[in-house]
């Protein structure tokens, strides 16, 4: 499966930027012009290190207060269903990040939880996370937010600088048990020469666009490394061609055709919230395994 498409963010963070008299609102026109070039941007500070220490904390509570909810099989969309991860998804500082690159109207698609445990072999592959998530066109942005250090002996992640600029690459499925991804897809001609690793300190945030060639490496380290994904804020105009259209609305006008709204959190696990939750899974499923040749159970 291969989308193809120009690389259009370009011209919606000129039009962003543009229609707020040039002002970011907290990204510099540095930081904006790099995120073009090499299609990510790092580091950039969200949480102080004890409020990162703090949802941390919270994370491990509620995986062992609810550990058929949140475990290795298990970390897709959780902001749907507790309230801490649905604050970190609506953090003023992420969300003016992402309006700065994609304008005042947008919406967010989901969230995963990316842990390592200590001494594990998980990694990530070379992969574009458009490459099955059937959102078009690619004009969406992934905050990456670290709870605790991500680092080369965590396994952070490292990006391919821009290879955003070029349409989807093949990608050879492996199924690999040590691979996190669903299909444990992975782009096999790479440069890994030119990768530039993305050091984050607990709190620190990375911003990547949709087609940039990403991956990470296993956990050597005797700590968790914990990252949370929002992947992904889509701009207005996103489309969802193989799926339901389900988004959680975010700021400005985000109203489409076939547009389904997801609700917030309001509690931990409450039970509007796990159903919230289980739908958009299931629509996940649906969409990320379409066409695989075996289903994993994430």
């Amino acid at each position: 499966m291969v989308f193809g498409g120009e690389f259009t963010l370009l011209s919606i963070y000129s039009q962003s930027v543009s229609t707020r008299d040039s002002v970011p609102k907290i990204l510099t026109q540095q930081q904006l012009d790099d995120f073009r070039e090499q299609g990510f941007l790092s580091p950039v500070d969200v949480l102080s290190k004890d409020e990162a220490m703090h949802y941390a904390r919270r994370l491990q509570d509620a995986e062992r207060e609810y550990p058929q909810e949140l475990n290795a099989e298990n970390r897709n969309n959780p902001h749907l269903a507790f309230s801490f991860l649905d604050e970190l998804a609506h953090h003023p500082v992420i969300l003016d990040a992402v309006e700065d690159l994609l304008g005042p109207d947008f919406g967010l698609w989901g969230s995963v939880l990316f842990i390592k445990e200590p001494q594990s072999r998980h990694f990530v592959s070379w992969h574009q996370d458009a490459t099955y998530m059937g959102i078009m066109p690619h004009d969406y942005v992934t905050p990456w937010l670290a709870l605790t250090p991500s680092n080369l002996e965590t396994g952070c992640m490292s990006m391919i600088p821009g290879s955003h600029r070029a349409a989807i690459q093949p990608h050879l499925e492996t199924f690999h048990d040590d691979n996190i991804l669903t299909r444990g897809q992975e782009i096999q001609e790479v440069d890994e020469s030119a990768a530039v690793d993305l050091i984050l300190k607990p709190g620190q945030m990375s911003l990547h666009h949709a087609r940039i060639i990403h991956g990470s490496q296993p956990n050597r380290s005797q700590q968790r490394r914990v990252g949370y994904a929002m992947q992904a804020f889509m701009p207005a105009g996103s489309r969802q061609v193989l799926g339901e259209n389900y988004w959680l609305p975010i700021r400005g006008d985000f109203m489409q055709p076939n547009f389904i709204e997801l609700k917030r959190a309001t509690a931990d696990m409450d039970p509007v919230a796990v159903g919230e939750r289980q739908k958009a899974n299931d629509n996940w499923a649906s969409i990320l395994y379409q066409g695989a040749s075996r289903k994993r159970a994430y």
